[in-house]
């Protein structure tokens, strides 16, 4: 059972915002090889987009390599990282791409692993 003490520890909070703009500066640059290492490598590793539904890290690596790498950049609003214990977080936040009005919601489920901090579900999605 969850402790409400144990809810943002600043020493969790301080990791997994490192990896989550870790994340963010290789999404933005189309770093392949970071977005890959930073999902868990499981057949059930969730990635839903604004027009994709990926399930497993095979579909989410595909997905990846056939993206264009143009127009990326974006401006995150509204960013906000919970951690649950030591091994458990949920980043959310909204995004704006140059060019456009309309804002983007991405959410993202981390889990600590032996080996780092994974990401096991995302969620993006375009407001109208």
């Amino acid at each position: 059972m969850m402790n409400h003490d144990d809810v943002n520890l600043p020493w969790v909070v301080a990791e997994v915002t490192a990896a989550f703009y870790r994340y963010e500066d290789a999404l933005v640059s189309n770093n392949i090889a970071v977005l890959d290492e930073l999902f868990w490598h499981d057949k059930n590793t969730v990635r839903l987009g604004a027009g994709e539904n990926l399930y497993g890290i095979d579909e989410i690596r595909a997905f990846r390599a056939a993206r264009p790498s143009a127009g990326l950049q974006r401006t995150l609003r509204h960013t906000v990282i919970t951690t649950f214990g030591a091994d458990y977080a949920v980043c959310s936040t909204e995004f704006t791409r140059e060019g456009t009005e309309k804002i983007g919601r991405q959410q993202q489920t981390w889990v600590r692993f032996a080996y780092g901090w994974r990401i096991v579900a995302a969620q993006v999605s375009l407001m109208a």
